[in-house]
């Protein structure tokens, strides 16, 4: 445990912020899991608006500094990808 009073404010913070993190990467797992059920189910209009809804919680995340803009763009990327072969 730490003795210093800066490292142990820095100990909350950190791990504040990891459980908000946390909340935030199963957030978008669950959310790239519904895009796809839907698209499986050959539900056009329903997944892709949920994918429009992923994507803009993809790009939330980045900038609250819970993803890389680079992971970000490729995970819409395979998404989108997975969306239009499913349907198309």
């Amino acid at each position: 445990m730490a003795n210093i009073k800066s490292q142990m404010k820095r100990n909350r913070q950190s791990t504040v912020r990891s459980t908000r993190n946390k909340a935030v990467r199963s957030e978008l797992k669950t959310r790239e899991k519904r895009v796809l059920a839907a698209a499986e189910a050959g539900e056009a209009t329903e997944a892709a608006e949920l994918l429009r809804a992923a994507q803009k919680r993809i790009d939330k995340a980045v900038a609250g500094g819970v993803l890389h803009k680079s992971t970000a763009a490729r995970r819409k990327s395979r998404l989108t990808k997975r969306v239009a072969g499913l349907l198309g």
